[in-house]
């Protein structure tokens, strides 16, 4: 069990890597140089909607990507455009320009070709379903993790301050 863990663990940044590499490649054969995949992949999962740079941040997964430059970057390249609140200065919304929404079209037609490329290499909709199932399960597993291991993190801490190791309030 232990290995099968650790396998799927690498296999899950190892395909998000090589995603990556297949959306630049289309990216490369429509001449598009301006942006990288990671900034390719904000467009596309933001489809039509307006948000904000923190509903952007929690649409989608950006291994290592900083999303407020890549925010940027999209804006100064015509992809974005930004505006502030006017509620709450330090809150922006962006949107798709027409330039941005024709890359996210792109990219749906790119996702739609590699569907149908998926049945010819014998991994149709029932597999893609079993492996989509079974990948929410696991990011459930680590959600529920993830809260155990802050509760129990508390706890610890509690009990060293207790047994006097610890101040009550260590500065970070």
């Amino acid at each position: 069990m232990h290995d099968a863990y650790v396998e799927v663990i690498a296999l899950i940044e190892r395909l998000h890597r090589q995603f990556l590499e297949v959306v630049k490649g289309d990216l490369d054969g429509l001449g598009i140089h301006d942006i990288n995949a990671v900034q390719a992949l904000m467009l596309f999962n933001m489809g039509g909607a307006e948000m904000s740079v923190g509903e952007l941040m929690l649409r989608g997964c950006y291994l290592g990507a900083n999303v407020s430059y890549n925010v940027k970057k999209l804006v100064d390249n015509g992809h974005l455009s930004q505006e502030r609140s006017v509620h709450d200065r330090r809150r922006s919304h962006v949107r798709l320009t027409d330039k941005g929404a024709k890359l996210r079209d792109a990219l749906q037609s790119m996702h739609e070709r590699h569907a149908q490329m998926l049945e010819g290499a014998a991994l149709g909709n029932e597999r893609l379903q079993s492996a989509a199932a079974t990948l929410r399960r696991l990011e459930s597993f680590w959600n529920d993790t993830r809260g155990m291991s802050m509760a129990n993190n508390a706890a610890s801490r509690a009990d060293v301050v207790k047994a006097g190791v610890l101040p009550e309030r260590v500065r970070v």
